[in-house]
């Protein structure tokens, strides 16, 4: 009985709070409709080529690539690849992997852009005797950092589309 009591007042103080789930409705709701709406254009490099990939399969618009967008998203990345921590001889022992992307959401219908913001992440890598391994590290990492930053801007872009409507 005491835990109702103390329940329900704070049951009701969390509904007046004025928070609203941002993907109510699923894939019929409103934020779902205008990431669909979002068409991303050509990232020049194989990053580029990673980062389209992924922002096109969390936006929901895979299949939609004739359609007719309302939004369009420009993005420009920095890829880098830094070598630290020597080791005895000389030779690099780390690296890091840093992926920084500049995107702007443009309204179609009038060219202003709704959103201008930047995202970004890293990732360290051990650098073996194995060039191969090495290689492989370094092309996995930026897969991640692509899904990882992509993660980001779609987040950005459901927060921007939720505040315009």
């Amino acid at each position: 009985m005491k835990r109702t009591l103390i329940l329900v007042p704070a049951l009701m103080a969390l509904s007046g709070c004025g928070m609203q789930p941002m993907y109510a409705g699923g894939g019929s709701g409103e934020v779902a409709r205008g990431l669909a709406q979002v068409q991303v254009s050509p990232i020049p490099g194989k990053a580029g080529w990673l980062m389209r990939n992924a922002l096109n399969d969390r936006l929901g618009v895979a299949g939609s690539e004739g359609a007719t967008a309302r939004y369009r998203l420009d993005v420009r990345l920095d890829d880098s690849l830094q070598g630290l921590g020597l080791i005895n001889d000389d030779t690099i022992g780390r690296e890091r992997r840093t992926l920084r992307a500049r995107y702007q959401l443009v309204d179609t219908t009038d060219g202003s852009v709704l959103l201008d913001a930047s995202a970004g992440s890293d990732a360290g890598i051990d650098v073996v005797s194995s060039e191969y391994a090495t290689i492989a590290a370094e092309q996995t990492a930026l897969e991640n950092l692509t899904r990882e930053v992509a993660d980001r801007i779609v987040t950005r872009l459901s927060l921007a589309l939720r505040e315009s409507e």
